[in-house]
């Protein structure tokens, strides 16, 4: 049995919310060993002048931290 951790961050780009996506995974994964998967927990832009300048997202990323004998 193994126990895990959630924790949550945000990510942004300037061109998608999926490259938000894929940076905020990334990063975590460069930091945090055991990344297992990441829940998408909302969705954000910032627009200036009509348009959007940012993607933004907040997700919750679960990675393993142990594994406990029974």
């Amino acid at each position: 049995m193994s126990v895990a951790k959630v924790i949550e961050i945000s990510a942004s780009s300037s061109k998608s919310f999926e490259d938000a996506i894929l940076t905020g995974v990334a990063r975590a994964a460069d930091t945090i060993d055991q990344v297992k998967g990441a829940w998408i927990k909302e969705q954000k832009v910032v627009i200036e002048g009509g348009k959007i300048k940012e993607y933004r997202v907040n997700m919750n990323v679960t990675f393993v931290v142990g594994e406990v004998d029974k």
